[in-house]
């Protein structure tokens, strides 16, 4: 691999460059790279990619393509298996970067979100060395169903969690013979960039992953827009969302998009109410910046007082610090143009006539939002409808269950919902009432990587998870033989 521009972050050497075709790229321009933790100091200034870049980079997944997806399905499973032990040797120096980079509770990278990107790529290597080809007899004939490598696939990952979310993403694509030019979030590019550097180690052939740094205008675009491409999977929000998906329509490109949410986490008074507010209190954890949070706290009536007050207990243990001390349990936001949409949000439902029952404002010197519960007047309040991405909740109560799923289904998203209730039936019940991508009972972010993944609504459009994903990252031929075909 070339010579490339490193930086020292944490300790820890980080390239600054794009990996095109097995090779450290340079950009003539750069953008800055800083850290929530202390927003003065500039951690890199990273390649600025652009059309060129992008165009470079897909030529050489191109290349690349043609290898990988040569390999029989064992090597590629076994290259991707080294990957994973090495993601797991890393594991500290990926959470320190990621720590610094984008803000995340260091604890929580360390012991828990790295180590999921080495279980991604684990599954999926396993999952399609395991693959058996679905084959059946109809009408004098046996049909069989293979994968075929699509080709290219382009994915664009989230700022929040991004080395995790790029594994999950990466690993169906790799594991199904297909080439990747990943773009990662101009907000926190760094952990992606080791992830760059351990598939060379693996020995993935050149052009097999290829990294592309910069602004999603500037080289996300073009990399979408690339009729090459033949895969496109993003996270990240609905306003970008179109865009790709206008770029993806028009070189009848397969998309696949998860756009954020605005859960309910709804509490019958038949619940362990303690429980209900611990995890209610949780969402507050790392800035509440996570998709998948229940924002939206509905409430039985009957209880809703006390919830509250067991709520408020908890909010008020709480540390806002340093992400890197484990005494901290809620993170500063990633960026100040993001902190200054947040506390916008709550500006305008103050404003609006909603009700802040605590916090609501900012902790002066340094990226933090203090945690907030707001009572909107109104159902359609901005604040319950529209994705804050914060350490904000709402509050609102509910006399029947009846009016429970009605307030759950009422916002545009439909990614996840919590349910708190002690009842089977209720469980069974309110499972399938509410519309989501996933609904938990009396549990939250456990999940089988073999399940289907994704949203309704706003929330985005198809699945990953298991053979949705490797699926999705497929082309399927059916091969149709007459029984008298000579073996």
């Amino acid at each position: 691999m070339a010579e490339s521009a490193r930086v020292t972050v944490g300790g820890v050497e980080v390239s600054v460059d794009h990996l095109i075709g097995g090779e450290r790229v340079a950009s003539e321009r750069t953008f800055e790279c800083r850290s929530p933790l202390d927003w003065d100091h500039t951690l890199a200034d990273v390649a600025r990619g652009d059309a060129s870049v992008a165009q470079r980079a897909v030529a050489a997944a191109v290349q690349g393509f043609h290898e990988w997806s040569g390999l029989p399905v064992g090597e590629r499973a076994s290259a991707l298996r080294r990957l994973a032990d090495l993601i797991e040797a890393r594991n500290d120096d990926i959470a320190l970067v990621e720590t610094l980079d984008m803000g995340f509770l260091h604890r929580s990278m360390r012991e828990r979100l790295v180590a999921r990107g080495a279980v991604n790529f684990r599954f999926y290597a396993d999952m399609a060395e395991a693959h058996a080809e679905p084959r059946w007899p109809a009408r004098g004939t046996t049909h069989t169903v293979q994968r075929m490598p699509a080709g290219p696939a382009v994915v664009i990952t989230p700022w929040n969690a991004p080395f995790m979310l790029a594994t999950w993403k990466v690993a169906p694509a790799l594991a199904a013979g297909n080439s990747v030019v990943l773009k990662p979030a101009e907000w926190s590019p760094l952990s992606a960039s080791l992830l760059a550097d351990l598939t060379v180690e693996a020995g993935l052939p050149p052009g097999a992953f290829n990294l592309v740094q910069g602004i999603g205008a500037e080289v996300g675009a073009a990399l979408t827009a690339d009729p090459r491409v033949r895969r496109i999977s993003f996270t990240g929000s609905p306003e970008t969302a179109r865009h790709i998906g206008a770029a993806a329509a028009a070189n009848i490109v397969p998309f696949t998009a998860e756009l954020g949410g605005k859960g309910p986490l709804i509490v019958f008074a038949d619940c362990d109410l303690e429980a209900a507010a611990d995890q209610a209190a949780a969402q507050y954890e790392d800035s509440g910046q996570v998709c998948l949070a229940g924002t939206r706290l509905l409430v039985d009536a009957w209880v809703h007082d006390d919830f509250v007050e067991a709520l408020r207990a908890r909010t008020e243990a709480h540390v806002l610090g340093d992400s890197r001390d484990d005494a901290t349990t809620i993170a500063p936001i990633v960026h100040p143009d993001h902190l200054a949409r947040v506390e916008g949000f709550v500006e305008r439902a103050r404003s609006a006539g909603d009700t802040i029952v605590w916090g609501g404002r900012r902790r002066s010197g340094s990226l933090h939002y203090e945690p907030t519960l707001v009572q909107p007047a109104s159902n359609d309040s901005e604040i319950v409808q529209r994705e804050v991405f914060g350490p904000v909740l709402t509050i609102q109560s509910f006399s029947t269950e009846a009016e429970a799923v009605e307030l759950a289904n009422s916002t545009r998203y439909g990614l996840s919902a919590i349910v708190y209730t002690n009842s089977a039936e209720r469980a069974e019940r309110m499972g399938a009432a509410v519309r989501a991508g996933i609904v938990w009972t009396n549990t939250f972010l456990v999940r089988d990587l073999a399940a289907p993944f994704g949203g309704c609504g706003l929330s985005g459009i198809g699945r990953e998870g298991g053979n949705h994903a490797l699926d999705f990252h497929s082309d399927l031929k059916t091969l149709i033989h007459a029984n008298n075909t000579a073996a």
